[in-house]
């Protein structure tokens, strides 16, 4: 059960690889897909006052430090529970997610197709890097925090990795591809790690069917499906004006180019996450001996 259940995980990993190979190709080389993100990140400035505490104090919680603090404690509290393999693959998660993050960003070269030409010389943004520390940061909490702290851990993780994402296009510094990208990053790794700690850690355990946390799950999946509903009607309505340029386009239509971004990002995750949470009983099963 336990190498089936990892077998499935390599393969949820391989899907949402594809799956981000899938956004790249899309919105970096092509023209629609570099069109979408330029008129959903020309929508920023609406609201932009009442938001900016809230996208700075986001933004600047994700320093080196704290970043490389929130990954010592993650591994510290895995080690206290004395769950050294755990430990480690809560580790290989963030390392993991993060060196792929910044290898792929700097490997990727965005053509200029004549869109959003202020911002050409910026060049290649995907994936953000933002994103990808506070997604692996949370996801690996919920791997490594004891099973009654998990569903809150998941909640609080997965709307602490949307704020992340959508703070980064609030800001500027993103395209929203970019943190639905870094998103399927971290989700890959996150099912390497669960794959890893399935195969090579002691047998001694058993999958508690009463910590499958299935209200917390069901609320994850919940608002994923309403946030894809939503993103989908928002890439409906820009697509009817796909071809004109943000600054001739109206409030609403922005507004509701940006609000739909924000709205895959937020869909994407909380899949990610909630797709954590409904295997970790099973990946880091309950100790049958203390």
């Amino acid at each position: 059960m336990r190498k089936l259940l990892a077998v499935l995980l390599l393969l949820l990993a391989v899907v949402q690889a594809f799956a981000f190979v899938v956004v790249r190709e899309f919105f970096v080389f092509t023209e629609d897909g570099q069109r979408l993100d330029w008129i959903a990140l020309s929508g920023n400035y609406i609201g932009a006052d009442r938001i900016e505490g809230i996208v700075s104090t986001v933004l600047n919680a994700m320093s080196v430090a704290a970043v490389l603090g929130a990954t010592l404690f993650i591994g510290f509290i895995a080690l206290i529970r004395r769950r050294i393999l755990l430990a480690v693959a809560a580790i290989v998660l963030v390392a993991g997610a993060n060196l792929t993050t910044q290898l792929l960003k700097q490997t990727t070269v965005r053509p200029n197709l004549g869109v959003d030409l202020e911002r050409v010389s910026a060049g290649n943004s995907l994936p953000s890097g933002h994103t990808t520390l506070a997604a692996s940061i949370a996801v690996a909490l919920i791997l490594v925090l004891p099973a009654q702290l998990r569903a809150l851990g998941a909640l609080v993780g997965a709307l602490y990795a949307a704020l992340a994402g959508v703070a980064t296009m609030s800001a500027g510094w993103h395209r929203p591809s970019d943190a639905v990208a870094s998103l399927l990053i971290v989700g890959a790794w996150a099912a390497i790690a669960g794959a890893i700690l399935l195969l090579f850690q002691r047998d001694d355990g058993f999958a508690d069917k009463q910590r499958a946390h299935r209200g917390a799950i069901v609320t994850l999946f919940v608002v994923t499906l309403i946030a894809f509903a939503g993103a989908a009607i928002s890439l409906h309505w820009v697509s009817e004006v796909l071809l004109t340029p943000p600054d001739e386009l109206g409030r609403r239509r922005l507004l509701a180019a940006y609000g739909g971004s924000a709205a895959g990002i937020v869909g994407v995750a909380t899949l990610v996450t909630g797709m954590v949470l409904a295997s970790v009983h099973q990946v880091v099963p309950r100790r049958a001996t203390p």
